[in-house]
């Protein structure tokens, strides 16, 4: 990966954070839990993933990191605040822009990011990778119905 392609991947995680502070702090404690659980979520998926050959990362932010690592913490954990904050409670809705964005990723991003290096498919093809994404809505959702049945928001 060239220099410029590694400072892009920093930009792509940090970009995404800068736009944190327009959620309102209301959003953000009340969807950030969801996001966190995701992103270990993710996390754990990726050990999977990497076990079973799903993708390949050729580039590694540092030994015994996941490559993944940038995405997960940069535009997946942002989007989920924001696709939360703009869908939750209209589950047709969140199902919508999930697939979008998802497929947004899976059919042009993930072009981009073969084509820099970054990451390859290897033992799943484009509409498999749709279909993980499309669990991990499923379960971004219902985290956050169970969190919030267990941890009401206070409307004051």
């Amino acid at each position: 990966m060239k220099k410029a392609d590694k400072t892009l991947m920093i930009f792509m995680t940090i970009l995404p954070w800068l736009s944190i502070s327009l959620l309102g702090r209301k959003t953000l404690k009340r969807f950030l839990p969801g996001g966190i659980f995701m992103s270990l979520y993710l996390i754990a998926e990726g050990r999977f993933a990497e076990k079973k050959k799903w993708w390949w990362f050729p580039y590694s932010v540092k030994p015994n990191v996941l490559a993944e690592l940038p995405l997960i913490l940069g535009p997946f954990l942002a989007g989920s605040l924001w696709i939360l904050k703009f869908t939750y409670g209209k589950f047709n809705l969140y199902l919508l822009v999930n697939i979008i964005i998802d497929s947004i990723f899976t059919f042009i991003g993930l072009n981009w990011l073969k084509k820099i290096g970054y990451v390859s498919l290897v033992r799943l093809n484009k509409f498999q990778l749709s279909l993980v994404f499309l669990i991990k809505s499923f379960v971004l959702y219902g985290f956050q119905v169970v969190y919030e049945k267990c941890f009401p928001q206070n409307e004051t």
